[in-house]
């Protein structure tokens, strides 16, 4: 007989094999908390006038000692999650540093770069999940994704690399002999064509060129420069040689690895979930999940109220609870499947960025608020860096914050409480969230506008 999970239990998997729920550091290191948390507490602005803040230190708010956060803490991270997603957005911080945010709390950045960019790197830039930084252990089971890169039927590519095979050798020659470069470095070194061609997101011959070689393995990722692009070396010299050398894998085998992966990060998930995480087609998901489930590293189960069949991971723990406050990111890897979110969360979330202003319902750049076991609220954020600003451009409790409480067994009565007692609840410890992200950013102040339902009540406490 299949086991069944209630929607509560799956909730708690899901958050604890993501990391959530554990102490979390108010300041990464003496140093850094000198430079980056206020040293009294921040001022708050709303429409226009300014007031104190109350201290809402969020380590003293729970009784929590914050922790300091080193390398050893980052590549725990690494191995749970196994990838961060790469955006160009910034609004408030690069969608690859939120994840350890998410997860440790304030840290100093420099820990990342050294993770992704040191000799002994931790991560390697590819595409998993979209663009990440993934777990340099997963090297191996992506392989067979840079040689099936070979094969696709990318006419413009292959014609510019058949057609320009010097160029092609110019760039291999140019970066092997002065190492890391970006398109932008060779193409000031006279390789290739400055103007913009059309197609291709208006790429020149260079770009072009890099792109390909950097997708089918040839070229690697040595890191970004201030202006974000990639700084392109070749593959033998960015992935550690004790990785490199290891004997290929054969598709199967690399696919079966990166759904292993995928489960150990979701704790359950159904199939859709499993093959989403790295993007794999649904009979390659299907065909991992079976040999994962004869091997018994997955075990099918049942979840209360989500129809498709899921799949436990033999390691994944069950807390008797979830405790803790953070902010989840458009891009982080909780919420990589929207479908996941919706099933065991009852959240419905777009990325505004990508929605015209006009359809938009919560903001541009929106963060969940994770409130122990629940996503209690959602804030529109922005960093305002040259007033050391942090901006709250919008603040909503979450519609279905009541209903997880409800299924939760924390508040039988919590759907018949009115959303004034309920934002009343979420407020402070939201705001104390907040002064946390705003000290590890830097940024002086707090403003709160006034738009979604709990931004009055944010504005209170604060």
């Amino acid at each position: 007989m299949t086991p069944t999970l209630t929607i509560a239990q799956a909730r708690r998997i899901a958050l604890n094999a993501q990391g959530m729920g554990r102490l979390r550091t108010a300041a990464a290191n003496p140093e850094q908390a000198a430079t980056h948390a206020p040293a009294k507490p921040l001022p708050v602005v709303s429409n226009g006038s300014s007031a104190g803040a109350a201290n809402l230190n969020p380590a003293r708010l729970r009784g929590q000692v914050p922790r300091q956060v080193g390398l050893r803490q980052v590549s725990s991270e690494i191995a749970r999650v196994a990838q961060f997603q790469i955006d160009t957005v910034n609004v408030l911080a690069r969608a690859h540093y939120l994840p350890l945010y998410t997860r440790l709390g304030a840290y100093d950045t420099a820990l990342l770069h050294r993770a992704s960019e040191g000799r002994d790197r931790k991560l390697f830039e590819y595409w998993g999940h979209a663009a990440c930084l993934i777990d340099v252990e997963l090297y191996p089971a992506l392989r067979w994704r840079m040689e099936e890169a070979k094969s696709k039927d990318w006419t413009t590519l292959k014609k510019l690399v058949t057609e320009k095979p010097r160029l092609v050798n110019a760039v291999l020659d140019e970066i092997n002999r002065r190492g890391p470069l970006t398109q932008r470095q060779l193409v000031d070194a006279g390789i290739g064509e400055r103007r913009q061609s059309t197609g291709w997101w208006g790429w020149g011959e260079t770009k072009r060129i890099v792109e390909y070689l950097f997708y089918i393995g040839v070229l690697g990722v040595a890191g970004r420069n201030s202006q974000f692009e990639r700084r392109y070396d070749l593959i033998e010299r960015v992935i550690p040689q004790s990785v490199l050398q290891r004997a290929e894998m054969p598709k199967q085998d690399a696919q079966i690895e990166l759904v292993r992966r995928a489960a150990a990060a979701l704790g359950v998930a159904t199939t859709r979930g499993l093959g989403h995480y790295f993007y794999l087609s649904n009979k390659d998901v299907r065909d991992a999940i079976d040999a994962l489930v004869e091997r018994g590293e997955l075990e099918p189960v049942t979840i209360t109220g989500v129809r498709e069949q899921a799949y436990l991971w033999h390691e994944a723990r069950c807390p008797r609870r979830i405790s803790g406050t953070t902010l989840v990111s458009p891009f982080d890897s909780l919420i990589f499947e929207r479908q996941r979110l919706q099933q065991l969360f009852g959240v419905e979330y777009t990325i505004g960025l990508y929605t015209p202003k006009e359809q938009r319902d919560y903001g541009y750049y929106v963060y969940l608020f994770v409130l122990d076991e629940a996503v209690a609220a959602r804030v529109d954020l922005k960093a305002d860096r040259k007033a050391g600003v942090l901006l709250v451009q919008a603040a909503w409790l979450e519609p279905s914050y009541g209903d997880q409480l409800a299924q939760a067994g924390g508040r039988a009565v919590a759907r018949a409480l009115p959303t004034r007692d309920l934002a009343a609840e979420v407020a402070r410890p939201l705001a104390a969230e907040l002064y946390r992200l705003a000290g590890w950013l830097g940024l002086a102040a707090i403003n709160v506008a006034e738009q979604g339902d709990l931004a009055d009540q944010l504005t209170k406490v604060l």
